[in-house]
């Protein structure tokens, strides 16, 4: 059992009144009026959505209704944290209109919204539920008082049960929508970013040289019958900005997406990669076969990336890099006998590089006490080439 099933599990049963039985008790008498209120609404709602349901209203108040729904398994989870002890995490909101992309997704995400239905059915049998505990938690008050702690432990298990088969969230589909919305957003903003980055080094690079390269030609076209000297050396500095102009343009595609890493794999790339630090690095790279595409080539960024930062910030004399792959995990690991000191919350972009790795399910962590070097470790998930 773990710490969380430990914390969250029933309280033993104890033959005295203790502060737990007493909370339970009041949890209990609660049931009724809680079960009478939650049964009224959700039968209202459902009546009158199924009665208009054949008209253009019928659909959207139905959604209305489950959101009510939603804020009444809001109260329903509060009351049991507070009474019953239970660590009940809430649900991730509902997209808005704007978020869903328009009136009619968002009304479908309302409508088939678990969590909301899942509170309708609770609704729905707590008012028999309600009854039999107040009844039974009163009878055993004035008349069954040796045996109350008793029977109070049972029947507060039993709504504990409820809770949490009912009310609880799917908390790994909870975390990993609200991943993957967090996620979302990452990879728009970086693919912007990217894209910027791109125009900026096409406009002040490539783009710059290529025009005054074309300027210069233009010149040397007219002088090249009265002054041949001066027309030949203006046609070989053009021919200098021409290698220039390459050099840019094959940088700015190896950012990109490098051909090395198309035709040879990590190993290859990233040794490429290792020649141009500042410092030596050492690569390793232990894999059965080549990922796929799109996680061979954030193995690759994330890599290029920390070396730059070793090349920058860390003021090292040397470093690794080590590749492999565990279960179904591709590991990366990047090491400097640098300064150390880096942190996840400075400004050597690790932060940026955690963010993205995280829209793909990936995982960033950092070692780098001061002046003992770091060690920054990556998981991504691993995917079979197509």
């Amino acid at each position: 059992m773990t710490v969380n099933d430990q914390a969250d599990a029933p309280p033993p049963v104890r033959p005295v009144l203790d502060r737990a039985t007493w909370k339970e008790i009041a949890y209990l008498f609660g049931n009724l009026p809680e079960a009478l209120i939650g049964f009224v609404y959700t039968i209202f709602m459902l009546a009158t959505a199924g009665g208009l349901s054949v008209t253009a209203v019928g659909l959207p108040l139905l959604a209305c209704g489950l959101w009510g729904s939603r804020q009444f398994g809001r109260l329903a989870r509060a009351r049991a944290r507070a009474l019953l002890g239970l660590r009940v995490a809430e649900p991730s909101p509902l997209p808005g209109p704007g978020r869903a992309g328009g009136f009619f997704p968002w009304l479908w995400t309302c409508l088939k919204d678990p969590v909301a239905w899942r509170t309708v059915l609770y609704g729905v049998v707590r008012l028999p539920w309600g009854v039999l505990t107040f009844t039974v938690t009163l009878t055993s008050l004035f008349v069954l008082w040796p045996v109350l702690p008793y029977v109070v432990r049972g029947l507060a298990n039993l709504d504990r049960a409820m809770v949490r088969g009912l009310l609880f969230p799917s908390d790994e589909l909870e975390r990993r929508i609200a991943e993957l919305e967090s996620g979302r957003g990452v990879v728009v903003d970086t693919a912007a970013a990217d894209l910027r980055r791109i125009e900026r080094d096409l406009h002040d690079g490539a783009q710059a040289r290529l025009v005054a390269l074309a300027m210069g030609l233009g010149l040397a076209k007219e002088k090249l019958l009265e002054d041949p000297e001066g027309a030949a050396a203006m046609v070989d500095e053009a021919h200098s900005e021409v290698k220039l102009a390459l050099r840019e343009l094959r940088d700015l595609a190896r950012g990109i997406h490098p051909a090395v890493l198309t035709d040879r794999g990590l190993d290859a790339a990233l040794s490429s990669v290792a020649s141009r630090c500042l410092v030596p690095v050492k690569v390793s790279v232990d894999l059965p076969a080549r990922p796929a595409e799109a996680i061979e080539g954030i193995a690759y960024f994330v890599v290029s990336e920390l070396l730059q930062n070793v090349s920058k910030h860390a003021g090292a004399r040397g470093a690794t890099v080590e590749v492999w792959r565990s279960g179904r995990r591709i590991l990366l690991r990047v090491g400097d006998d640098g300064r150390g000191g880096a942190l996840l919350s400075g400004g050597t972009g690790l932060a940026g590089l955690a963010e993205r790795l995280r829209a793909v399910d990936g995982v960033l962590t950092v070692d780098s006490p001061e002046g003992e070097g770091t060690v920054v470790s990556a998981e991504l998930p691993w995917r079979d080439r197509a």
